[in-house]
């Protein structure tokens, strides 16, 4: 099958760091779907994971997590979906990545891919969705319904994939006040579109900035990029008991907690490679959100964050879009379809 891989950690200007390769196909396990990927996004994961690999010599590391497809076979215990469905997911940091014409991945962290979107717009979701769902109503807790009437939630770096699909999910399954941080024009524009009440700079202080909108202290606040740099300002505005969560790597030291001390304030980190990392007993809540969000596209509530297509899988086009997210000035999510036969 073709694929992109890499065989050593290299910079995004170096021709070799992803390149075109031919691999075996994979054989499915007995919980898995062997996935004929149609098209994949692309993720900061991606390009942190581009200069963490170190394989061995003669071996090539596929990246990519994203997908949206159709399953080809099933494994023997194989019971949520059969050859020929349509699916989307965001695979496992633990297994071979999606940037492939075939890919094996567990029935349980993949769902039901929406009816109404065609394959890029749906592969551009699935890992942004789970991480977004997961850090709401998982970690935070936050309650659905009119359960959150009167309290609010900030997002910090709102316009990158996460902060786009937490927009949507707040507004749509909880009565939450969502207060967007964006810096550019485009970026407020676009988190306005998605549905945030208020928008905020986060290129200066967050707290006067929530002060300056007449704003309460946020009951709820989760930082989706440079906490280190947001962190005291998040712990000086967030509410007296309080919930905060991060889904980044702050350098060590650089976060003290005893900050969130005198108001009682928590922390919660969100990983949505957990459940599949460590197979947990709730790991099949991931097939059950990702089919619950299907539902949600198909009913016109939650869009697609799709903002650029870079054309077929290939490791021109993957550098390409490695390059924009490494730029930070990617808004929404960035999208390749198809191989070359």
């Amino acid at each position: 099958m073709k694929a992109v891989a890499l065989d050593a950690p290299l910079p995004v200007d170096d021709p070799a760091c992803l390149r075109d390769v031919e691999l075996p196909d994979p054989e499915p396990g007995p919980r898995d779907l062997l996935v004929e990927v149609r098209a994949v996004s692309v993720n900061p994961l991606d390009t942190k994971m581009r200069m963490r690999a170190r394989p061995k010599p003669g071996q090539w590391v596929t990246l990519g997590w994203d997908a949206a497809g159709v399953v080809r076979s099933v494994g023997a215990e194989v019971s949520l979906f059969a050859p020929g469905d349509r699916v989307w997911y965001a695979g496992a940091v633990d297994r071979p990545g999606s940037n492939a014409q075939c890919h094996c991945v567990d029935e349980r962290i993949v769902g039901r891919m929406p009816a109404s979107l065609d394959f890029p717009a749906a592969a551009a979701m699935p890992l942004t969705t789970i991480t977004a769902w997961e850090m709401l109503f998982d970690r935070l807790r936050a309650g659905r319904g009119e359960a959150e009437r009167g309290r609010s939630l900030l997002v910090v770096g709102a316009a990158g994939g996460v902060g786009s699909m937490m927009i949507q999910l707040a507004r749509q399954l909880t009565a939450l006040d969502v207060i967007a941080t964006a810096s550019r024009p485009e970026t407020a524009a676009w988190v306005r579109e998605l549905g945030a009440h208020h928008v905020i700079d986060h290129s200066k202080p967050l707290a006067a900035g929530i002060r300056e909108a007449g704003l309460p202290a946020p009951d709820y606040v989760v930082c989706l990029t440079h906490t280190a740099h947001h962190y005291p300002q998040i712990a000086e505005l967030i509410a007296p008991q309080g919930r905060f969560g991060l889904i980044d790597e702050p350098p060590a030291g650089t976060i003290d907690v005893g900050l969130l001390k005198r108001k009682c304030a928590s922390l919660h980190w969100e990983s949505m490679f957990t459940r599949s990392l460590f197979a947990t007993p709730d790991m099949i809540e991931q097939h059950r959100l990702l089919c619950e969000v299907a539902d949600l596209v198909d009913a016109g509530r939650i869009r697609s964050t799709m903002t650029e297509s870079f054309g077929r899988i290939d490791a021109a086009n993957l550098r390409r879009a490695h390059a924009l997210l490494e730029s930070g000035r990617a808004i929404g999510k960035v999208v390749l379809a198809g191989f070359d036969r």
